[in-house]
C-alpha cells in the first residue's frame, strides 16, 4: 500500500501536469489575433446594425418633412433599401473572414511554436498565407472608402443640430429672424430639386431637430462611423499580424530546409566514416 506522503506526491504531479498542459494551451492561443478579431466584430457590428437603422430614421425623416411626394424619394428609398441589402452581405462575410483569419493565426503560432519539431509547412500553407495578407490589404482600403463614405451624413445630421442649437440661443433671437434660417436637402443631391418642400425653415426646422427620428439617426451614424474606423484599424492589425506570420512560416520552411540538408551531410559523413574504418579493418 502507498503512504499518505506517497499519495500527495502523486497528486501534486497530477496537478503540475494539468498546470502544465494549461500553459501549453495558453502559449498557443494567438492573443494579437484574437484582439484583431474581437475588434473586427465589435466594429462591423456597430457599423452593420447602427446603420441600418439610422438609414431607416433617414427615410422616415425625408418622407415626412422634406419630401411629401413618393415619386419624387422613389429612388432614394430604393437606394436605401441596397444599401441595407448589402450591410447584410458585409456583417455575414466580416463574421466568416474573421473566423477564418483567427484559424489562420492559430496555424501560424502552432508552427512557430514547433520549429524544431517534425512539423512542416508546405508551400500551399505560405501561398494561402500570402493571399490573406493582400486580401486583407484590399479591404482595408476599401473600409477606409467606407469610414469616410460613413462620415459624410454625420456631417450632414450635424449641420442640422448645430442650425437648431444655434436658432435657440438667446443672442440669435434678438439679431436675426428665425424663420429666415432654412436647411435645403437638395442641396446635398440626396432628393431633386423639384422636391417638395425640399427644406425647412424656422420653428418647423426646430421641430424636426426634437423628433425622436433626428436624435435618435444622428447618434446612430456616429456610433456607425466610429465602428467603421474601428473595422479599419482592426484590418490593418491583422495586416501586421498577417505580414509577420507570413515571414516566420518563410523562415520556419528556411530553416526546415537547412536542417534536412544539414541532417542528409551528417548522415553521409558517417556513412564515408564507417566505410574508411572497415576499409581499415580489412587492411590489418
Amino acid at each position: 500500500m502507498e503512504t499518505p506522503s506517497e499519495e500527495n506526491q502523486d497528486q501534486r504531479q497530477d496537478k503540475r501536469g494539468c498546470f502544465e498542459c494549461c500553459i501549453k494551451c495558453l502559449g498557443g492561443v494567438p492573443y494579437a489575433s484574437l484582439v484583431a478579431t474581437i475588434l473586427c466584430f465589435s466594429g462591423v457590428a456597430l457599423f452593420c446594425g447602427c446603420g441600418h437603422v439610422a438609414l431607416t430614421g433617414t427615410v422616415t425623416i425625408l418622407e415626412t418633412h422634406f419630401s411629401k411626394v413618393t415619386s419624387d424619394h422613389a429612388m432614394l428609398t430604393d437606394v436605401i433599401q441596397l444599401m441595407q441589402y448589402v450591410i447584410y452581405g458585409i456583417a455575414s462575410f466580416f463574421f466568416l473572414y474573421g473566423i477564418i483569419l483567427l484559424a489562420e493565426g492559430f496555424y501560424t503560432t502552432s508552427a512557430v511554436k514547433e520549429l524544431h519539431s517534425e512539423f512542416k509547412t508546405t508551400i500551399c500553407g505560405r501561398c494561402i498565407s500570402g493571399m490573406f495578407v493582400f486580401l486583407t490589404y484590399i479591404l482595408g482600403v476599401a473600409w477606409l472608402g467606407v469610414f469616410g463614405f460613413s462620415a459624410v451624413p454625420v456631417f450632414l445630421f450635424y449641420n442640422m443640430w448645430s442650425t437648431c442649437a444655434a436658432m435657440r440661443s438667446p443672442m440669435f433671437n434678438l439679431t436675426t429672424n428665425i424663420e429666415s434660417i432654412c436647411v435645403d436637402v437638395r442641396q446635398y443631391g440626396i432628393i431633386p430639386w423639384n422636391a417638395t418642400p425640399g427644406k425647412a425653415c424656422g420653428s418647423t426646422l426646430g421641430d424636426i431637430c426634437n423628433t425622436s427620428e433626428f436624435y435618435l439617426s444622428y447618434h446612430l451614424y456616429i456610433v456607425a462611423c466610429a465602428g467603421a474606423g474601428a473595422t479599419v484599424i482592426a484590418l490593418i492589425h491583422f495586416l501586421m499580424i498577417l505580414s509577420a506570420n507570413w515571414a516566420y512560416l518563410k523562415d520556419a520552411s528556411q530553416m526546415h530546409a537547412y536542417q534536412d540538408i544539414k541532417m542528409k551531410e551528417e548522415r553521409e559523413l558517417q556513412d564515408i566514416t564507417s566505410r574508411s574504418k572497415e576499409c581499415l579493418n580489412s587492411y590489418t
